[in-house]
């Protein structure tokens, strides 16, 4: 059995009764996939298998959780009556060894855990650790009454055309924002002047030292 050393001392450090909890995990994991690859991401111990997660598990102050990563398996568990959904891993609070499946029926879903990621199913470890990208904001629209007051000033109209998304959209939600029509119709006046010299809504902040 391989194990890390960043494993080891994460069992090390948890509560006295997470310990034998997260041993007993963890050796259970080894004997169902003997080549796992043991890691430490998120602060907590995860088990990997040609490069896809197979499970992971974590301490906390009054109990252990345990997870397994593919919606597969965790399909299998859900039939067998087990799956908790609160939230809190695959099999819920775990506060002792006992809260854990038998050691045949654990053995059986891990080593099913092993043919899912063996028969392409799940998904990739720098996939699953990789942040989801924020999905790109909508083009902005100038309001009709900011849209005339730019059309009546063409050197405005041009640059403000030109500006970049995140320059537009700072402009229209400073004038969204007021809540007068005055306050409105002021604004609207000022950003034309502004963007006719070439300026961004915040070019007072972006002004160099003098």
């Amino acid at each position: 059995m391989s194990n890390s050393s960043r494993v080891d001392a994460y069992i090390a450090k948890a509560g006295e009764f997470a310990k034998p909890i997260l041993s007993h995990l963890r050796k259970a994991v080894h004997r169902a996939c003997p080549d796992v690859v043991e890691e430490i991401k998120w602060g907590r111990p995860f088990f990997v298998h040609r490069g896809v997660i197979l499970c992971g598990m974590a301490a906390f102050k009054q109990h252990c959780s345990f997870m397994f990563w593919g919606a597969e398996i965790r399909e299998l568990l859900r039939q067998d009556g087990l799956l908790e959904e609160d939230g809190m891993g695959s099999f819920g609070k775990i506060t002792s060894i006992e809260d854990l499946p038998s050691e045949r029926k654990m053995l059986g879903f891990l080593r099913q855990a092993v043919v899912f990621v063996d028969e392409g199913q799940g998904q990739t470890f720098m996939a699953a650790s990789r942040t989801p990208a924020k999905p790109p904001k909508p083009t902005v629209e100038p309001p009709p009454d900011f849209l005339s007051a730019l059309k009546r000033n063409t050197a405005a109209s041009k640059i403000f055309a030109a500006f970049s998304q995140s320059c537009r959209r700072e402009y229209v939600e400073w004038i969204a924002a007021a809540k007068k029509n005055e306050t409105r119709e002021r604004r609207i006046q000022q950003a034309v002047d502004w963007i006719s010299e070439g300026k961004q809504r915040n070019w007072k902040y972006m002004a160099g030292p003098n």
